[in-house]
């Protein structure tokens, strides 16, 4: 029994050195490399959906919270108690809505007006000019396709002043025309830029077999092309509609009254109004992101298909 008592000891004791032996050498440098590597992304990706969910899950926990509740110390991280009274009011469904449910929903109104529009004209326009920068052959076509992408390199608040006088000398301040040109000029050379890299990936076969047929340009262009280039197409027009939504500055300088006014200016425009609870702008808040909110997440697959299948050729 000591015998094999001795022997079992002495394997074990070999073990552990060839653990140990592994563990320092070459093996174990790279397992422990790979191991901190995990770790670092873990903790990085931990970091950046904290930083990026937190003040979403504090608007919502404030918006469903008391106006005792959410301004009582120390701070509640979940409502306590759960109450939806702000939502009821800004929907101006009983209570006291503090006359801001007609204002929320005029400027929601206001706002899908305005980004669809924009988004329909600047895809419009986008699918001619990127085919045509992509496959026609025309003089100075690189210095026209360079400068449209420069503006990408444009600060907005460097057009700010100028872009106000153009509108004002041509009678668009406070017009949803107004709004929307101001938002096409702004998405277009990113849009422009989606689908020149689609058009480019996509096989010339396509084309020189409908012009085969006898099938003009445009007629390829409208039956063949743009079929085949629906994923580009929705990415664009997704991206358009989700830039425009979330647009602040222009739509603040270019709007005076309710008539046109979206709902991130309405929203900003609460903060100044102390009668009503900041329990309530929470709520106008959380409505206002919800939208662009849910349409990213149920179409990411098509945002994400759509700009990165140019990159494959």
């Amino acid at each position: 029994m000591a015998t094999a008592g001795t022997g079992t000891s002495g394997r074990a004791a070999r073990t552990e050195r060839a653990v140990a032996r592994v563990a320092a050498g070459p093996a174990g440098r790279v397992l422990s490399g790979r191991a901190a590597r995990a770790l670092g992304r873990v903790v990085a990706v931990a970091v950046i959906l904290l930083w990026s969910l937190f003040p979403i899950y504090w608007a919502l926990n404030t918006s469903l919270s008391t106006l005792s509740g959410a301004d009582s110390a120390p701070a509640h991280y979940f409502p306590s108690p759960l109450v939806g009274t702000s939502y009821r009011s800004v929907l101006g469904i009983g209570g006291a809505g503090y006359g801001i449910s007609s204002e929320m929903g005029r400027s929601l109104l206001n706002s899908t007006i305005e980004s669809g529009a924009a988004m329909v004209l600047t895809v419009v326009i986008a699918v001619f000019a990127a085919y045509a920068f992509a496959r026609l052959q025309f003089r100075f076509k690189r210095t026209i396709f360079v400068s449209v992408l420069a503006t990408l390199l444009l600060p907005a608040y460097a057009t700010l002043i100028p872009i106000y006088r153009i509108m004002a000398s041509l009678g668009l301040v406070n017009t949803y025309l107004g709004v929307i040109l101001v938002y096409v000029s702004g998405f277009l050379p990113l849009a422009i830029w989606i689908l020149y890299n689609y058009f480019s990936s996509m096989p010339r076969e396509l084309e020189e077999a409908a012009f085969v047929d006898g099938a003009s340009p445009m007629r390829t262009l409208i039956r063949v092309v743009i079929p085949v280039a629906r994923p580009g197409i929705a990415a664009a027009a997704i991206i358009a509609f989700l830039l425009g939504w979330a647009q602040f500055l222009f739509p603040l300088i270019l709007t005076t009254d309710l008539s046109t006014q979206p709902v991130t200016v309405i929203v900003a425009a609460l903060n100044e109004q102390r009668v009503v609870p900041f329990t309530l702008l929470m709520a106008c808040g959380v409505i206002a992101a919800a939208i662009p909110g849910v349409l990213a997440l149920v179409l990411n697959r098509h945002i994400v298909q759509g700009i990165t299948a140019g990159s494959i050729k």
